[in-house]
Formats: structure tokens, C-alpha cells, sequence
């Protein structure tokens, strides 16, 4: 199975691509569409209102990182936080799949394991995090 290692960067570009459209799209709708019922959802949650504004630029900032493979581990740690008190705060009452039209915490527990995964794996080479730091060229012989 020595084949699929080398799929490998393969695997970390699509989790990349996967966190970060979904993050991109929540944080989108938020920034551009609800930022302020959102701020007055979470204020109603007993959270300062600044925290709104953190999550929702967290979500679309750290969205467009994350696909483009740029400060990709603090950005995945950021998102790791954010969904851990999404899924505290707003899903946790309404169980893994939902109950009465409510969402669950299903789609946040999925988006945080992503995160977590690429908190210790990084962005892979197919990243603008490997190619800074000089692994862009051609590959090095030994």
C-alpha cells in the first residue's frame, strides 16, 4: 500500500479544500448577510457581542487561509475553538443529528476534526504554508 503514501498530499489538499469552502460559506453569510442578528444571537447567549465579530471573521478570513494553505495551523487551532463553542453554545441541546428542525453538532464535530487533523499534519505541500518556507522547488536529492 506504499502507493496510497503518496496520495498523501492529495489527502491534505482536500481536507484543506473541504474545511475551508465550508468555513468560507458560514462565515460568509454571517459577515455579509447577519453579522448583526448574529451578534445579538450570541449577546443573547450571555457572550460579549465582540465575540460575534471574531467567530464570523474567523469563519470567512480563516476560510479563504485554510484553502489557500496559509497559517494554516493557527487558523485550524482558531477554528477548532470556534466550532468546539458552536457546538457548546448552540448544538449541543439538540443531539448529533437534530431534534425538532434544530440542527445538531454533526456538521461543527465534522469541521473540527478536519481542524484538528490539520492543526497537527499542517496544510501539506500543496500549500502556500510549505512553499514559504523553501519546500516549493524541485525535489531534493539525497
Amino acid at each position: 500500500m506504499r502507493y496510497l503514501d503518496r496520495l498523501q498530499p492529495l489527502a491534505l489538499l482536500v481536507m484543506r479544500l473541504a474545511l475551508g469552502a465550508v468555513m468560507l460559506a458560514h462565515g460568509s453569510q454571517k459577515v455579509f448577510g447577519n453579522l448583526h442578528n448574529f451578534s445579538h444571537m450570541v449577546s443573547g447567549m450571555g457572550m460579549p457581542v465582540w465575540l460575534a465579530y471574531v467567530a464570523a471573521f474567523t469563519e470567512f478570513i480563516g476560510g479563504i487561509l485554510i484553502l489557500a494553505g496559509f497559517f494554516t495551523r493557527p487558523v485550524a487551532f482558531a477554528m477548532c475553538i470556534d466550532m468546539f463553542v458552536a457546538i457548546w453554545k448552540v448544538h449541543w441541546h439538540n443531539g448529533l443529528t437534530g431534534s425538532q428542525g434544530r440542527p445538531g453538532y454533526e456538521l461543527p464535530l465534522a469541521l473540527i476534526s478536519l481542524a484538528f487533523a490539520l492543526i497537527f499534519f499542517g496544510g501539506g505541500p500543496i500549500a502556500i504554508d510549505h512553499v514559504l518556507r523553501g519546500g516549493g522547488g524541485a525535489m531534493k536529492r539525497s
